[in-house]
């Protein structure tokens, strides 16, 4: 891919009822995905092998991390610890950045 500017607007929209994803980046050291959930939208909880960034790119968000929930919105961001339990449920419609670095 050559170098460009993004714009994540253009590269993940909004879908009544759904959570839609992106991946724009998808190597062996990690991945970088897009995603615009609904209101009242998530994810149920599970565990990735890997520590996650979520970037908070428009929105509000809950996250939980280990049983601890936390408020997230634009322009925040949290580290989801390898092996952690997570789950993510909008507040509001929200778009995130996820950046997962795999390591052992």
């Amino acid at each position: 891919m050559l170098a460009r500017v993004l714009q994540h607007d253009e590269l993940v929209e909004y879908q009544e009822g759904s959570v839609v994803s992106r991946t724009i980046i998808n190597k062996d050291a990690g991945t970088v995905t897009l995603f615009a959930f609904d209101a009242g939208e998530g994810l149920s909880e599970h565990k990735a092998p890997y520590d996650a960034l979520v970037y908070m790119l428009d929105g509000e968000a809950e996250i939980r991390i280990s049983g601890v929930s936390h408020q997230l919105k634009q322009g925040e961001m949290i580290i989801m610890p390898a092996h952690a339990p997570h789950a993510l449920k909008a507040v509001k419609r929200f778009k995130m950045m996820l950046v997962m670095i795999k390591s052992e």
